[in-house]
């Protein structure tokens, strides 16, 4: 199914496919630093690549927590990003207008993980006849997923599926690896979200933090379990990120971490 998404590449290499990016649209700049190089690392590792960052943070736990530059400003910004560097473009959105909105720009739908079973959104979403990406909510089954399945393909048949992990306890959250088995049934592209299954959610600061040396850990089981997909966030500078500093991949360590997710791949195949 990955090979109809407009402007991806090596889908005839039977590799894992990468949705990498920055958290959040900070400014044009790191946008297209961002996806420069991870269009280099893909193109030379032949790693169907589609570059994600999001045009605005619509679920932040504080009032003053950075929620982006401007909806139609980032969002023009992603679209360029997309067309300069020939990749395929996703974002999320946050309610059901949003949805018309974001496809004159983007090539695939992501829908939040919070945002899973708002049918309305789902249904808005899958009219525009973009690819969609359903985050799969952390307080969902990987058996109940499929009725949030159903409301996508009823209208579009163009859906995949990532798991970011159920939450466990009030602060973290677990990836049952059976789950995404499981998933498989379903017929449809299956991601894991390595980089927001390691965060440490519900802070008393109301701040997000994270374990980001445990997203290879995570790939590299997601890659042995057979995920078509691995969804990574990534920042020049982590720390100094505007959202999600806590839980994004340094992207300097890509390169050798995708290397490894590469050979486990061949490994098992």
């Amino acid at each position: 199914m990955i090979n109809k998404i407009p402007k991806i590449k090596f889908t005839e290499e039977d590799s894992f496919f990468l949705i990498s990016g920055p958290c959040v649209v900070e400014n044009k700049e790191m946008i297209f630093k961002t996806c420069e190089k991870l269009v280099e690392i893909t193109n030379e590792l032949k790693i169907p690549f589609i570059f994600k960052s999001s045009y605005k943070k619509g679920n932040r736990s504080k009032i003053d927590s950075f929620k982006g530059i401007g909806d139609k400003k980032a969002l023009k910004i992603l679209k360029q990003v997309g067309e300069k560097f020939k990749v395929p473009v996703t974002t999320d959105i946050h309610s059901a207008e949003e949805a018309i909105l974001a496809s004159n720009y983007v090539d695939i739908i992501q829908i939040p993980a919070f945002l899973s079973r708002q049918t309305d959104i789902l249904i808005k979403a899958a009219k525009t006849n973009k690819f969609i990406n359903i985050k799969k909510g952390q307080f969902m089954s990987h058996e109940s997923i499929k009725f949030t399945i159903e409301k996508v393909k009823k209208y579009n048949k163009k859906v995949m599926i990532t798991e970011r992990g159920n939450l466990f306890g009030y602060n973290d959250l677990i990836v049952d690896f059976t789950g995404l088995e499981k998933m498989k049934k379903y017929n449809i592209p299956i991601v894991l979200d390595s980089s927001h299954s390691i965060q440490k959610t519900n802070q008393k600061k109301g701040i997000t933090n994270g374990e980001p040396e445990f997203i290879e850990t995570l790939s590299k089981a997601g890659i042995a379990v057979g995920v078509n997909g691995i969804f990574i966030e990534t920042h020049f500078n982590p720390k100094e990120a505007l959202s999600d500093s806590g839980s994004m991949l340094d992207i300097k360590k890509m390169k050798k971490l995708l290397k490894k997710l590469l050979k486990i791949q061949k490994s098992i195949n």
